[in-house]
């Protein structure tokens, strides 16, 4: 009898004590020890990209030089990568497709390490046709364009949206009525969409200055004003215009400031919606991530900016023909060569203050 008690003992006890290792939380003290270590090389530049193709040229690239002590540290399927860039503390990860893996992403690098400022950079569809595949794009604000408030049909653009009066949606920013689409129709009864219409919508935060559980509204995201005047100093770069001895683009690329950005769970190749796009919100660069990264930034205080290279014309239309397999290569390495004349730009100060997040919110 003793030995079943003494057995059932020791189980509550193991049972206490995973309880208390899952009381300290899913990150383990080591790995608390390591952060703790890392941070004492920061405070850094937080580099931030979606995916492989577009991270592999830094790591290839003499300008990363990767840390000799911490080179890299995985936490919670993140890799995290330490180095510098012309003397300039990075830390770089890689977030994966979409805007909840960027969100997510961004999020645990600010709340884990000793963040200045990010740099986010990749590929991205073109919605404006004045420019061309390769052009390398660095917009003014961000906007979240796929949270929508979809209308019920026999409602218009005069009837109040659901819980619009509580303050939850708004008709501010516009909408997209499916029956404007449809194909051989003109007369608007005929072509009456039952799908109706979407009214395109700002994102609930909760800045990181403001009231806990108190929320505001974002739907055009500032980049920093100090990262965006810095970034003119890029516009006539040289960057090269060929895949190979046969295929070259019509003009060398060109890096230029824009206006805006807009960003989606979506992967745009239809003409008309890029094109609806441009006239309602004036994109240029249109891709899955950097709205998210803007938005995570702005809440946390965090200054930044976003690099994108044209890959394609969202939906096609260019005399290129299959532009996003074709030069996918060569805008990836822009946006990783322009990103790497950047950083350096921002200085070594010290201070996140000093980095204009202030500022800049």
């Amino acid at each position: 009898m003793g030995g079943v008690r003494q057995q059932l003992m020791a189980a509550v006890l193991v049972a206490v004590a995973l309880m208390a290792t899952a009381a300290e939380g899913y990150i383990t003290q080591k790995t608390w020890g390591a952060i703790r270590r890392a941070n004492r090389a920061g405070p850094f530049v937080g580099l931030v990209v979606p995916n492989t193709y577009e991270m592999v040229p830094v790591l290839e690239s003499p300008s990363f030089v990767a840390s000799k002590s911490i080179p890299n540290m995985d936490i919670q399927g993140r890799r995290f990568r330490f180095g510098t860039i012309e003397g300039q503390s990075v830390v770089m990860v890689m977030t994966g497709l979409s805007m909840l893996n960027a969100g997510l992403t961004t999020q645990m690098l600010l709340s884990l390490f000793r963040v200045k400022g990010i740099v986010h950079w990749g590929i991205a569809g073109n919605a404006n046709e004045d420019l061309q595949i390769g052009d390398v794009t660095i917009p003014e604000y961000w906007a979240h364009v796929s949270l929508w408030n979809w209308q019920r049909f026999g409602d218009g653009k005069d009837n109040e949206l659901s819980l619009e009066a509580a303050g939850d949606y708004t008709r501010e920013y516009g909408f997209l009525n499916f029956s404007d689409y449809t194909v051989g129709q003109s007369n608007p009864a005929l072509s009456a969409n039952q799908l109706n219409s979407i009214w395109y919508q700002p994102e609930e935060i909760f800045p990181k200055s403001g009231e806990p559980e108190e929320r505001q509204h974002a739907f055009w995201v500032p980049a920093s004003k100090r990262y965006y005047e810095l970034a003119k100093k890029l516009e006539g770069m040289e960057l090269p215009a060929c895949v190979n001895a046969t295929t070259c683009l019509p003009r060398a690329p060109r890096v230029t400031r824009v206006s805006k950005g807009c960003s989606a769970n979506v992967f745009l190749d239809n003409a008309e919606y890029r094109q609806f796009l441009r006239k309602q919100f004036g994109c240029t660069p249109v891709e899955m991530e950097s709205a998210a990264v803007a938005l995570v930034a702005h809440t946390q205080g965090v200054p930044f900016l976003t690099i994108r290279s044209l890959s394609d014309l969202a939906g096609g239309g260019s005399a290129l023909g299959n532009e996003a397999s074709t030069f996918l290569d060569i805008a990836a390495q822009n946006a990783v060569t322009v990103m790497l004349k950047f950083v350096p730009l921002l200085g070594k100060s010290g201070s996140e203050m000093d980095d204009g997040a202030a500022a800049d919110m």
